[in-house]
């Protein structure tokens, strides 16, 4: 028996939808997924291609025309953090210089197969700049809505691009509502939130194929990451869960999801706090700054299938980290930071061990945030 072919799905209730028509969430209101793939085999990478796009036979869609700047197959590297050698995956080696450009390759190049040529984003960072890179690189127009406290430099990149930058007054949630709005009166313009669009997260999962073909097709024992809206954590989850289905890996690696201790939602979820009992506070990692995460059920559930956990770092590990980073020749945001101090306390606690293949996630480039310097 063939498997039955992917398609949207609210977990929460089961509703269903065809994937071959663009769509951002369930008639409840919801965000919705796309099913697991099978998986594929070394054989099915397309080497003919040094991009994310040498795994497109796991994406859930056949996509004709790619939109793509050469993002994915980051460079994966041993580098020295609490005594120890840990392998650092370079994300920030992406073309507009973070780990978001998986998702928008793979999400614009679908929704352009789909008829849209006009999308609405909101962000105050990386996303819009991913967003708008690619709808630039895909002929597609693109406006990005943000809030009005938004830093003009990290708004920048995405007006180089040629994107529409409308600002919002009010807190973060204000911005997202405007992107929904405009593209509720505008029948052309489809909602392309990077944390809604469940085809964003095809992009992210095949980070979980990348490290499987670095490591000579074997899973890591664990990857820690930086963790803010979830849709690289929720990428390697799904990507790996594809890889085991089709037994290319003889079990999932430990999922480690690393916040600030100041706005760490995840953390206290995960660890049975009340919602909105942990005090939200700025934080330096501004990239992971989510106060209330769209995906946070399925984010717990990735963490505990992969028996994986929770870390909150506080604010002055993050800039120990940023700086040990940087004395070995890795300049990087806060936010990525965040991912090599969760390394140092999970070896600390002797959560993992030195020993194992240990992946720590390095998001964004620290070009985005100089100020933190």
């Amino acid at each position: 028996m063939s498997a039955a072919p992917p398609h949207y799905v609210d977990l929460l209730s089961g509703e269903e939808h065809p994937i071959d028509q663009p769509r951002w969430q369930s008639s409840s209101g919801r965000p919705l997924m796309i099913t697991p793939g099978s998986g594929i085999t070394p054989e099915q990478i397309d080497r003919s291609r040094r991009s994310l796009w040498r795994y497109r036979a796991a994406l859930a869609l056949d996509i004709v025309a790619p939109i793509t700047l050469g993002e994915g197959c980051t460079p994966l590297v041993p580098v020295t953090l609490a005594g120890t050698a840990p392998l650092c995956k370079l994300e920030w080696f992406s073309p507009t210089g973070s780990f978001k450009d998986r998702g928008a390759s793979v999400m614009l190049s679908a929704l352009r197969q789909q008829g849209v040529a006009r999308v609405n984003e909101d962000s105050s960072g990386n996303g819009g700049a991913a967003i708008a890179a690619y709808a630039a690189a895909g002929g597609l127009e693109a406006s990005i809505f943000a809030p009005a406290s938004t830093s003009p430099a990290k708004l920048a990149q995405a007006k180089a691009y040629g994107a529409r930058v409308e600002l919002v007054d009010g807190a973060r949630e204000a911005s997202q509502q405007a992107a929904i709005d405009a593209s509720a009166l505008d029948r052309d313009a489809f909602y392309a939130s990077h944390n809604w669009q469940a085809f964003f997260l095809e992009g992210t999962k095949t980070l979980a194929y990348e490290l499987w073909e670095n490591l000579g097709f074997r899973a890591p024992d664990s990857v820690i990451v930086p963790v803010g809206a979830g849709s690289m954590l929720l990428g390697l989850a799904l990507g790996f869960s594809e890889l085991l289905s089709a037994r290319q890996i003889d079990r999932l690696p430990r999922l480690f999801a690393a916040q600030p201790l100041n706005c760490s939602p995840l953390d206290a979820a995960f660890n049975g706090e009340e919602i909105g009992a942990r005090m939200v506070l700025p934080t330096i990692a501004e990239g992971t700054a989510i106060r209330s995460p769209l995906r946070l059920p399925e984010m717990l559930a990735a963490l505990r299938v992969s028996n994986g956990a929770t870390i909150a770092v506080p604010e002055k590990e993050i800039f120990t980290a940023r700086a040990t980073l940087a004395a070995a020749g890795l300049f990087v945001e806060p936010t990525s930071a965040t991912a090599a101090a969760a390394y140092a306390r999970l070896l600390d606690a002797e959560t993992i061990s030195p020993d194992q293949v240990n992946i720590v996630v390095l998001t964004g480039s620290g070009l985005k945030s100089p100020s933190a310097v």
